[in-house]
């Protein structure tokens, strides 16, 4: 005999369902067919969430492509290993390496930069983290002055926080524009006002515009460094949240920071066709830079060339998250045009590299030198004045800081020392040096937030 009473959404709650998309669809079912108890219960069946995910007992391989030469790296290696073993029993990871530039990053679990992670059929947004596809470009302005290179970019770049004011903002491409507003992660007002504002500009933090000039051909080099800026940033806001709602239904166990959005679903789809998005607008904004720095010389590139280090490739179903590591695999970059770039310090050359992937790279190399100390410890290990630090280690280089304001946790010891990160490179097979980018000079954002606007508001209001 069929149930003459109609069904809620708290009587379905009660039978242990927990509220979804399909609830007035299975409501509106059970009450047009009269459906009796037993029968609501057979129907409601194909509802019952899947059971949650254990994290794994036993871990994927780990490839440790780095060593410590002293106490303080030993430190640090330590820390990145551990850091890496604890992600490493998220349920859908199958591989990872360490590369020689490694450094943790935050608490135990969080992807050090540094790490290679690669997971099934799963996209992790914490493992590339805010600043999506960070990446290198090289022009080549043949036999150009390197002064006039620097001075040219020096006229057209942008560096701090904030985009450009409509005055100087460059065209946007409209066919990009099209793409955006076409997927659902990035339509939205706030990431189409960041995606026109911040083109053409690099942020802060270690990005920069290198000049040097090429051990080989002698040809002037313009190199520059950054990621998808606040456009970028928006997606990965999104992604942490639908990252999250799936690791809570998922695999509550699951550290936050490690949450992942299954490729397998409409979210996941979504979610790889933006990040191939910001991939698009990130290359657009170094062109634009390299663009006007070559109309402003009235001169005609020879070569150019790219790559990410900060960014997921896939093959087939495995999704390789690269957290400050150089895609080595022509795989993974369909329009890759030459070898790969990994700069060191603003006085260091820029490696220029190709490689073959093994066993033990997964197909990547380091992205750079890496840190063994935080920024507050750098700068806390220096003595003298600012300017006498910057003196001595920036001797014969013209270094400039967009902001007028030296920054001295980016001078050259803030960093890893540059030759044991090659000599790690030759040890462990991580890419061949076939060229190098001698320094003449490099534009950095500086320490911007000395004379930050609304800090010089407040001095006055104390004042």
């Amino acid at each position: 005999m069929k149930n003459k009473n109609l069904i809620s959404g708290k009587e379905i709650i009660a039978l242990g369902f927990k509220p979804g998309k399909w609830f007035p669809e299975a409501i509106e079912h059970i009450n047009i067919n009269e459906l009796s108890e037993v029968e609501t219960i057979a129907y409601l069946e194909q509802f019952k969430p899947a059971p949650t995910i254990d994290l794994l007992e036993t871990i994927a391989d780990l490839k440790i492509n780095i060593k410590a030469e002293n106490k303080l790296e030993a430190t640090n290696v330590n820390s990145v290993v551990k850091s890496m073993q604890t992600l490493m029993k998220t349920p859908t990871i199958v591989g990872g390496a360490v590369m020689p530039d490694a450094c943790p990053t935050g608490p135990e679990g969080i992807i050090p930069v540094g790490g290679v992670v690669v997971a099934k059929n799963a996209i992790h947004p914490g493992m590339h983290s805010a600043d999506i596809c960070c990446s290198v470009m090289l022009t080549d302005f043949g036999k150009a002055n390197p002064k006039d290179v620097l001075a040219a970019a020096h006229s057209v770049t942008h560096f701090g926080p904030g985009g450009r004011d409509r005055n100087s903002q460059f065209r946007f491409p409209s066919d990009l524009l099209a793409e955006i507003e076409a997927n659902p992660f990035l339509n939205n007002q706030k990431c189409i006002s960041a995606a026109r504002t911040h083109l053409g500009t690099q942020g802060d933090g270690n990005h920069f515009l290198f000049v040097g000039t090429s051990k080989k051909t002698g040809n002037t080099m313009l190199i520059t460094h950054h990621g998808s800026r606040g456009f970028g940033a928006n997606l990965y806001s999104r992604g942490m949240k639908i990252a999250e709602k799936f690791r809570q239904e998922l695999s509550p166990k699951t550290l936050k920071q490690n949450a992942w959005i299954p490729f397998n679903t409409e979210e996941g789809k979504n979610y790889w066709e933006a990040l191939q998005i910001v991939r698009k607008w990130t290359k657009k904004n170094h062109e634009v830079l390299h663009d006007a720095t070559l109309h402003k010389l009235g001169i005609q590139q020879e070569n150019r060339f790219w790559n990410e280090h900060n960014f997921v490739f896939k093959d087939g179903d495995l999704f390789y998250h690269a957290k400050g590591a150089t895609p080595l695999d022509k795989k993974f970059m369909p329009d890759i045009t030459g070898p790969r770039l990994i700069p060191l310090n603003m006085a260091e050359p820029v490696l220029i590299v190709d490689g073959k992937t093994t066993d033990n790279n997964l197909g990547f190399a380091p992205h750079g030198a890496g840190r063994n100390v935080s920024r507050t410890q750098h700068r806390k290990s220096k003595t003298g004045t600012v300017k006498d630090i910057f003196r001595e280690e920036t001797k014969g280089l013209d270094i400039r800081f967009f902001s007028n304001e030296i920054d001295i946790t980016e001078l050259p010891s803030a960093y890893k020392n540059a030759a044991t990160v090659r000599e790690q490179m030759e040890e462990f097979g991580l890419g061949e040096v076939i060229d190098e980018v001698m320094p003449y000079g490099c534009i950095m954002a500086g320490n911007w937030q000395k004379n930050a606007p609304w800090k010089n508001r407040r001095r006055q209001e104390r004042k």
